[in-house]
């Protein structure tokens, strides 16, 4: 349900929240009883947006809106409230692309920036789950399928050229998100920023380091004019451990405000760094040694059936459901032609891994050393055992992205990320 009800943009505080809540018949009805009695909870830890849980006699909904400036700064960044409609058009594609596997849409007003979806419950947002040490057996299955057919289905492999072009021209306008991404995680932890922020003292020589690299900055350049100038399927934009939501029967992939056509590696390589990232916490998050050691264990199995599950999914797509204007069937008639085919899908798929390498350490990089971070390394109190499992993360992180191509299969990374388990650091401070 979609509405346009008049009036200027406002900021929906409880009671006005209450009152235009009362004003949807459907939504009411799904709330039950009186609005006065309706229970309305802001519950927004992140970095954007407004973010409600709204509970009635008969059942509960969350309430997104979108702040016209970044929430984490405050209003000297402002910010467009497009984004939300942006998100919304996003997530009725991959409701389209991927069932189930994002919440459901109740109602979205554009003029107010806001959408009503279900509400999750009992789902808890991944990654608090992962510094738990929280294992979950359906993950793998669900992001892989969500990965493999929102990317596919909007890619030259399944669309038609000017499908794709209207595509791309739909979430053109997503710029300003786009932006914030080019610098935060392209641009501003290889230079002096004012935003940028990292475990000082014990990482600010680690800090200064990354400013002078140069072969990271030329590699880091490289993915940042691939994310700029490569428009190969509908992303997610955001897809972290953070915009996942977890119960023990289902998996939700929320918050696509971000959404852009761009390098599906960007993506993939998402998932991975933030699985890689709670791997290297937890060594912080021990109360003894090698009582998380099952769990580590599983992150970095969970890296590599990501990976491995993810292409699988892909390449059975490409052989099954390739009805765009890429690679056209008349072009590979007969039993050579398809089988010189398959060698490219091969090849494709390889350069598709060279790109999620790259892009899961740059998403790494910014973590530690941007605006951003994560809470897998925040919720270590002590900031020396905090700056230990950062600078692995960071060691790792940097030798995917100067050496991408050196990483041929998933195994390397998590025999990479095996290793520096236990090495020490030389800190600063």
């Amino acid at each position: 349900m979609t509405g346009s009800r008049t009036g200027d943009y406002r900021i929906l505080q409880e009671a006005a929240l209450r009152d235009y809540l009362a004003g949807l018949p459907d939504i009411a009805a799904l709330l039950g009883g009186a609005p006065a009695a309706w229970v309305i909870t802001e519950v927004g830890d992140g970095n954007l947006n407004l973010v409600f849980i709204v509970k009635g006699a008969r059942g509960g909904i969350a309430v997104k809106q979108a702040l016209p400036y970044v929430r984490l700064v405050g209003e000297s960044w402002p910010l467009p409230l497009s984004r939300a409609h942006y998100e919304y058009l996003a997530l009725t594609r991959q409701a389209q692309l991927a069932p189930g596997l994002v919440p459901a849409l109740l109602h979205h007003n554009e003029t107010l920036a806001l959408t009503v979806m279900e509400l999750l419950e009992p789902h808890i947002i991944m990654r608090k789950g992962l510094v738990a040490g929280t294992r979950y057996p359906r993950f793998v299955d669900e992001i892989t399928t969500f990965m493999a057919r929102t990317l596919f289905f909007t890619s030259d492999l399944a669309l038609t050229a000017a499908e794709k072009k209207e595509a791309i021209a739909a979430f053109a306008g997503n710029h300003a998100l786009c932006k914030i991404t080019e610098d935060l995680i392209f641009t501003d932890p290889y230079r002096i920023a004012e935003q940028n922020r990292w475990t000082a003292p014990y990482l600010d020589g680690l800090a200064a380091a990354l400013r002078d690299d140069m072969e990271l900055h030329v590699a880091i350049s490289r993915l940042k004019l691939k994310f700029m100038a490569s428009p190969e399927a509908l992303l997610h934009g955001d897809l972290h451990t953070g915009s996942i939501m977890m119960a023990e029967s289902e998996t939700r992939v929320i918050d696509p405000e971000f959404a852009f056509y761009g390098p599906m590696g960007f993506d993939v390589g998402a998932v991975l760094a933030n699985l890689l990232m709670a791997f290297f916490a937890s060594a912080g998050h021990e109360r003894a040694p090698g009582e998380r050691q099952a769990f580590e264990s599983w992150v970095l199995e969970t890296v590599d059936q990501v990976w491995n599950e993810f292409a699988r999914k892909f390449l059975e797509l490409w052989r099954s459901d390739a009805g765009g204007d890429a690679y056209p069937v008349s072009l590979f008639a007969g039993e050579k032609g398809a089988a010189r085919l398959e060698l490219e899908r091969q090849a494709y798929m390889q350069r598709l891994f060279t790109d999620t390498v790259g892009f899961a350490a740059a998403k790494t990089i910014r973590r530690i050393f941007g605006l951003a971070h994560n809470i897998d390394f925040e919720l270590i109190e002590d900031p020396k055992r905090r700056a230990i499992s950062e600078a692995r993360a960071v060691r790792l992180a940097r030798g995917m992205m100067v050496e991408a191509v050196a990483f041929r299969t998933i195994a390397d990374v998590t025999g990479a990320a095996r290793k520096l388990r236990d090495w020490q650091p030389e800190l600063s401070g």
